[in-house]
């Protein structure tokens, strides 16, 4: 299996993906298609084995395979929509708290749309709040319900501004001068706010979760001895370069459980430390398998124009988001290194998957390659498939597991006659 890189992390040439051919691959389920690796996700599960509740923010990838994997695993789920919650529930989640591990499934939103309430009120599904409106929704439904806060601390952090979710700029969560008004309002419901959710954007640092972990012991005092829950929020980084490079889980934890034992101190009883990884637990495993359709040139750039765009993995042109790039050839050491920009068909100009934020073009290093060559996308385990769209009337790609040691098909390749099932013409 050729291994020859770039650097050790990120190859820019792989045959192989958990040791199946990635030709094999593109022969038997076609191109574009999303492949990924139950091992890796299997290993990050593990990782975090010293929180006490391990909740998936399904968004990141919520294919059914994939939750029935964690769920093997015994992590539980975050939703943020009806879908998703409809999507727990197909795998085995169940609503209510009774479990070890806190309930199965989080609805956590800023708002309640008609089904989700509906949802959350048949199936008795926990709530972690992003607006105080949604606490008078439900409580008028589901009265002496128990309820979690997601709560704005008033800054946040991210690796793009897309992803910033804490701060005045940002739409989520509750503004933290509002708790003393949430208390009062759930009280009117006998509603009991029994946990704490802090998130202020993916890609956070060390020293913006310090600040974090105090605002949240702050938010504690304010609600009382009725929290039994705080939890971390999601965001931990992944790296996507040589540059990057692994969290430092231990730190995180030791920061997150110093917190937990002041907030102990606080409100005499022992907490629950929740974590909840979206990316992190699936972003590594997931590579996206397309083919070389075109290789142009112009007066200063060479493109490898390949058979998927944006509408299969938007990260770069929403956040200019780098994704490593490899080829599916042997190299040897007579291989040639050429100056390419990789871009997708799409009748788009921002379909470019070689671009900084702003829609700058780049160029990557990669190996000299022909028309037909399979192109890899790596670390497109998250936001990936979940963010596909149908735009330039393009098919949704298939998604394969490779679990031990077999290709799997987990969503077959969308057909044309499903891409136009639910429109309908006028009769004249």
């Amino acid at each position: 299996m050729s291994s020859s890189t770039s650097n050790n992390l990120f190859p820019t040439t792989r045959t192989h993906i958990a040791a199946i051919s990635i030709k094999e691959i593109a022969t038997q389920f076609s191109t574009p298609t999303f492949v990924y690796d139950a091992e890796v996700i299997l290993r990050r599960v593990a990782e975090l084995s010293e929180f006490d509740v391990v909740r998936y923010a399904q968004k990141a990838n919520s294919n059914l395979a994939i939750l029935a994997l964690m769920k093997q695993q015994g992590v539980v789920l975050d939703a943020v929509s009806a879908g998703e919650i409809h999507r727990a529930l197909r795998v085995g989640y169940q609503g209510g708290s009774d479990t070890s591990r806190g309930p199965e499934i989080v609805y956590t939103a800023d708002i309640f749309d008609q089904d989700a309430l509906a949802l959350v009120q048949e199936h008795n599904i926990h709530v972690n709040c992003g607006s105080v409106d949604m606490i008078e929704q439900l409580g008028k439904v589901t009265p002496g319900v128990e309820i979690t806060l997601r709560i704005n601390p008033g800054f946040g952090h991210g690796h793009s501004e897309k992803t910033n979710t804490g701060g005045s700029q940002s739409k989520h969560g509750i503004w933290h001068e509002q708790l003393a008004e949430c208390k009062t309002l759930a009280a009117q419901y006998d509603i009991t706010i029994t946990g704490l959710h802090m998130h202020i954007g993916s890609g956070c640092d060390m020293e913006h979760l310090s600040q974090v972990c105090g605002a949240l012991e702050k938010a504690v005092a304010v609600v009382g001895d009725t929290v039994r829950t705080i939890s971390t929020g999601g965001g931990l980084p992944i790296p996507y370069s040589a540059e990057e490079a692994h969290i430092d889980l231990r730190q995180f934890y030791a920061l997150w459980n110093a917190a937990r034992q002041r907030i102990v101190d606080q409100v005499g009883h022992e907490v629950c430390l929740e974590i909840e990884p979206g990316r992190f637990l699936v972003a590594e495993s997931g590579f996206l398998v397309t083919q070389i359709r075109s290789i142009k040139t112009t007066s200063d750039k060479r493109f490898y124009l390949v058979d998927a765009g944006f509408n299969n993995l938007a990260r770069p042109i929403m956040y200019g988001a780098y994704h490593p790039i490899s080829i599916a050839v042997e190299e040897n050491e007579n291989s040639k290194h050429v100056d390419v920009v990789v871009g997708g068909p799409l009748c788009e100009s921002g379909d470019i998957f070689t671009q900084q934020e702003g829609g700058f073009v780049c160029t990557r290093s990669l190996p000299e390659a022909q028309v037909g060559d399979y192109l890899v996308l790596e670390c497109a385990g998250a936001y990936g498939s979940v963010m596909g769209s149908n735009y330039n009337s393009k098919l949704l790609a298939a998604e394969v597991m490779i679990h031990d040691g077999m290709a799997h098909l987990i969503r077959v390749r969308q057909t044309y006659d499903a891409l136009m099932a639910d429109e309908r013409v006028i009769d004249a």
